[in-house]
């Protein structure tokens, strides 16, 4: 480094030199210490440590505080003493760095108060100056060795730019100036950063260290953090400071919403007050951070909040229980109270749901939100929705009106109280900003699947008979459970039709596939089926034309059927003929209680050009029964076992000789137990029993 940065040293015998950069950093300080700590022990300079660390800290601080640049850190010792230079890379005027000739009272109340650090480098300093070069500035300062081989102390004078500065003075004895061991070992007290709150035991520490050198009789330090709870002691010491003349009052220089201030009941003295604003700058500092670590804790709580509240909207796709959940997500975190209005066709809103932290308060927030009047909560939430902006609301009820907008679409607003023991912060509003648009989009997601859930039920029902038929000595029942997703259409279906000589078909199919398509292909198989035996085509000749129809115009999907035709045959029988379009075999259960399966495997309808589908004939007798399903039954699934063929021809021999109602309906019921997870596929049952006496 340049020799204008200060003087050297006496001789040059036995030096110890250290030059390094440091970044602009609040542990730049400790760094410097450090370093300044390691050439002392080589230089055997211990008796100089106090006042060498309390002046290092003191310029490294400045330098990190205001210039902002990169620090360079000389330090050169010899057996006569100590220099150590702070040079930064700033431009521009150095006023807050010099203090100036000192006046012969060297009162230090009389000294600026943007220049107290170098008071101390003033005081404590056998002689110090400044230098400015092109690439910034600095400050240095020397302390010689007590004893008759140390230099005479001097005292600095103003300098220039461009030129370096020192000067001579004879030291002074103040029996009232603190000494510089308990200044640098004020100065050097620091916080335990990982304990929970840290501030309390140090600022206490701290409080007392300053009382104790100037001799206060008592003192205290009160904090506001702008939570609503006002100012908190957070120091006391002695006894509650009196209002009076000796009261000395400084106030913590924090940013908002912090506020404090630090009062002593001290005597007149030079050192009081400006050592209570060294007190107050140093605990500002760990406040600024306390600040800042809570202002982090509290946004990353923020995130938490709104990352759950999104998981917790998107779960619920019903637009009555959406509703509900939006003011337990804001009642109390967010507000007071808070009430959800909705948009109906006309414009008009509509009270859905509100919710006050005081249950009580209940019935007087319904009477507020339904008073009218151009200066009512109702207005101030129609000019809310009708401009999609957030707006104020005025006494009694203060707080917020925000709109809920999703996909362009104004759903309503979300109306917010101020908590009961503080208004909202800039955060806080923010925060409810961003709830509203995760509701508004809950809540538009949730009409649009009550839609399709509505047109699926609609477009389910019109391809399933409103009713079976009566008919005399035959009993139909059918069960039809949809997927555990009722907004898609499923692709089974059944249906019994009269047939041109008297008998009866019965049909049951299931179309591959889910979904519009789906149902598409559905009501097509259902029309075509119609058509063919309304014509009085055999049912043979039926499935083949319409196996060609899909292959025409299925797209790709296939169909499973399953026919019979039943008519009355000799005695009290009844005559079945069965065809199979690659549909599971129908059960049959005697009255007797044997169950078995019937019918001839074929191919499924929409696959190739030509199929098979043998006839197969037989009777059933009084009370015995024709069980037709879905593989949603024989395919319902416990982990990695299934329904299967077995159980269902097990489940069904204990019903013989009950209707055709209960048989169906015990078969529901079985299959939908035999697993707890809803069901993957449609389940669709048809039964038809022989109830000749």
């Amino acid at each position: 480094m340049s020799a204008e940065r200060g003087p050297a040293p006496i001789g040059r015998r036995d030096e110890h030199i250290r030059r390094v950069r440091l970044p602009a950093d609040p542990r730049t300080p400790a760094a410097a210490r450090a370093l300044v700590r390691s050439i002392l022990a080589e230089a055997d300079l211990a008796e100089l440590t106090n006042e060498a660390l309390l002046l290092t800290t003191e310029l490294a601080t400045n330098a990190v505080e205001h210039a902002r640049t990169e620090l360079d850190i000389e330090v050169v010792a010899d057996r006569f003493g100590l220099t150590v230079t702070v040079s930064d890379f700033a431009g521009g005027p150095v006023e807050e760095l010099t203090v100036g000739v000192r006046n012969e009272s060297s009162d230090i109340t009389d000294v600026a108060e943007r220049g107290r650090g170098l008071l101390l480098v003033d005081h404590f300093s056998s002689r110090w100056g400044t230098t400015y070069l092109r690439t910034g500035k600095g400050v240095w300062f020397r302390l010689d060795r007590p004893g008759p081989v140390g230099l005479a102390r001097r005292s600095p004078v103003a300098v220039t730019p461009g030129t370096a500065a020192t000067g001579d003075r004879r030291p002074r004895e103040d029996s009232s100036a603190p000494s510089a061991a308990a200044m640098s070992e004020l100065m050097q007290t620091a916080p335990d950063p990982y304990a929970e709150d840290f501030l309390p035991d140090f600022a206490t520490s701290l409080l007392t260290r300053v009382a104790e050198m100037v001799g206060a009789a008592g003192g205290v330090l009160r904090l506001d953090r702008g939570d609503g709870q006002g100012p908190q002691v957070l120091a006391r010491y002695g006894r509650q400071p009196r209002a009076g003349n000796d009261l000395v009052r400084v106030p913590l220089t924090v940013h908002r919403p912090y506020a404090g201030e630090l009062e002593l009941d001290a005597a007149p003295s030079a050192y009081a007050r400006p050592l209570a604003v060294l007190m107050a700058e140093r605990l500002s500092l760990h406040l600024e951070n306390d600040r800042l670590r809570r202002a982090d804790l509290r946004r990353r709580a923020w995130l938490t909040f709104l990352a759950e509240a999104s998981e917790l909207l998107a779960q619920s796709l019903d637009v009555e229980l959406t509703m509900a959940l939006i003011p337990q997500l804001v009642v109390p975190r967010l507000g007071q109270w808070c009430a959800v209005h909705t948009t109906d066709e006309w414009g008009r809103l509509r009270l859905a749901t509100a919710s006050h932290a005081d249950e009580s308060m209940l019935p007087h927030l319904h009477a507020v939100l339904r008073e009218s009047g151009p200066d009512s909560v109702q207005a101030r939430l129609r000019e809310a929705s009708r401009n999609g902006t957030q707006l104020p609301l005025g006494a009694p009820t203060e707080g917020f009106a925000v709109p809920l907008i999703a996909r362009g679409q104004r759903l309503g607003t979300l109306a917010v109280g101020r908590h009961q023991w503080h208004r909202h912060d800039p955060d806080e509003i923010a925060v409810l900003g961003d709830v509203a648009r995760r509701a508004a989009l809950a809540i538009e997601n949730a009409r649009i699947h009550a839609e399709r859930r509505r047109v699926a039920q609609a477009l389910q029902q019109s391809l399933l008979p409103p009713a079976l038929p009566v008919v005399e000595g035959i009993g139909f029942a059918a069960e039809y459970v949809p997927t555990g997703d009722d907004a898609d259409v499923g692709g089974d279906f059944y249906d019994v039709l009269p047939l041109p000589d008297g008998r009866w078909l019965v049909v049951i199919g299931d179309v591959s596939g889910k979904g519009v398509q789906a149902a598409t292909l559905t009501g097509l198989v259902r029309d075509v089926i119609r058509t063919l035996i309304g014509d009085g085509k055999p049912l043979l000749e039926a499935l083949t034309r319409l196996n060609g129809t899909l292959v025409e115009r299925g797209g790709g999907r296939y169909c499973t059927l399953a026919l019979a035709a039943v008519g009355r045959g000799a005695g009290n029988q009844l005559d079945v003929s069965l065809h199979l379009a690659g549909h599971d075999r129908p059960v049959l259960l005697t009255a007797s209680g044997e169950a078995r399966f019937v019918g001839t495997g074929g191919t499924a309808l929409g696959l190739l050009d030509s199929i098979a589908s043998p006839a197969t004939e037989f009777t059933l007798a009084p009370g015995d029964v024709l069980i037709f399903y879905t593989d949603g039954v024989t395919e319902r699934r416990r982990g990695r076992e299934l329904f299967g063929v077995n159980r269902l021809r097990e489940a069904m021999t204990p019903l013989a000789g009950y209707s055709a109602d209960v048989v169906a309906a015990r078969l529901r019921s079985t299959a939908l137990g035999f697993s707890t997870e809803t069901p993957r596929d449609d389940i669709a049952i048809l039964v038809l029993r022989n109830e000749a006496g």
